[in-house]
């Protein structure tokens, strides 16, 4: 009795509901379709275009008339385009920021500071042929750097164009690559950083070849202090840190982007305390021996203003510049310190008790 009690109270609202509908006066209802047919309404075809699956999917545009535009399937976007928020391909027309360039260099300085370390590693202490290595390494890293640059897009010019990076999985467009039945995979993968990802790998194959091309004779010639086994060790070791790199860009790309402010701080910062500590110095004045530590404390300092640049980005002037005061900070804190902390010191004083 209940639930026909509810049925019938159900079916006597809906009859009033409507009953009301139907009075509205100048109601029209299309195709017919009033609350007492609209079992009988049939909708209007409405052709709609299937939806494109997949984050970084997107359709082409095949032909411009005017303003109406002909798109192709949804797949891969071409080199050198991205998808807009309709799913469509759009060609990437803007250049890097601030930001993207401070990336780059980054990427560009790293095979510089691996060679400059492993040509001091192996130069020897009476070798006077390091000086003209590291300028010859700072010469095929700059030739490389200008050659990628005037080869990427626009071709003959410094400037490139670039498509915009809005977040990490930009970096991974392979990861992202959709399945509609889970069994057939629809393969979208493509550069959505255009051409932060590709031009690195282009920059170091450019240094390498000018090094094979370069080194080499130059070594032979002017490295005459050390033996004939230790005077290529440098490009032996570069040819081990190349294919690193460049793994390192392929797997690390996205997380690098992101993180190589703070890597670039936390590095310069350890490898000074590490220099300052093995060339025990421990006053300012033991900086002036030689000048190689100047050199190498300066070379540091560029790094911590590099670090704290690409953090700050420079958006603000008046509130970033004064930052870059923090630069020599690490060093006199090390100087002020070190003769508290002298390992002699330490155990001297153990051994009597203090």
């Amino acid at each position: 009795m209940g639930q026909r009690d509810r049925a019938g109270s159900a079916g006597g609202a809906w009859m009033a509901l409507r009953g009301l509908l139907e009075a509205v006066p100048g109601r029209e209802w299309p195709n017919g379709a009033s609350p007492g047919n609209a079992a009988r309404a049939v909708p209007a075809a409405v052709d709609i275009q299937p939806a494109c699956l997949g984050l970084y999917c997107g359709r082409t545009v095949l032909a411009v008339n005017g303003s109406v535009e002909t798109y192709g399937d949804c797949g891969v976007c071409p080199r050198g385009q991205r998808t807009d928020d309709n799913k469509i391909c759009r060609e990437c027309l803007g250049s890097p920021d601030r930001y993207d360039w401070l990336y780059l260099g980054f990427m560009a300085m790293l095979p510089l500071v691996l060679h400059w370390f492993f040509i001091e590693w192996y130069s020897g202490k009476k070798s006077s042929s390091a000086l003209l290595q590291h300028l010859t390494a700072l010469l095929e890293c700059s030739a490389a750097a200008v050659v990628t640059l005037l080869l990427s897009d626009p071709v003959g010019s410094l400037h490139i164009r670039s498509c915009r990076v809005k977040k990490l999985s930009d970096w991974y467009t392979m990861l992202y690559n959709p399945s509609p039945d889970y069994i057939t995979t629809v393969h979208c993968t493509h550069e959505a950083v255009y051409p932060l990802y590709t031009i690195v790998f282009i920059y170091y194959a450019f240094c390498l070849v000018l090094m094979m091309l370069l080194r080499p004779l130059l070594v032979k010639k002017i490295a005459c202090g050390l033996g004939r086994s230790d005077r290529f060790k440098s490009i032996y070791a570069a040819l081990y840190f190349f294919p690193i790199l460049t793994v390192l860009q392929a797997v690390g790309g996205g997380l690098l982007y992101y993180a190589f402010p703070y890597i670039i701080l936390v590095l310069s910062l350890v490898t000074l305390a590490v220099y300052l500590s093995a060339s025990e110095v421990e006053f300012f004045k033991d900086l002036l021996v030689r000048k190689k530590r100047l050199v190498v404390l300066f070379s540091h300092w560029l790094l911590h203003a590099y670090g704290i640049i690409s953090i700050s980005k420079l958006d603000k002037l008046e509130q970033d510049l004064p930052l870059l005061a923090l630069v020599p900070a690490p060093a006199l804190f090390y100087l002020m310190t070190a003769k508290y902390t002298e390992p002699s010191r330490i155990l001297s004083e153990g051994g009597n008790g203090h």
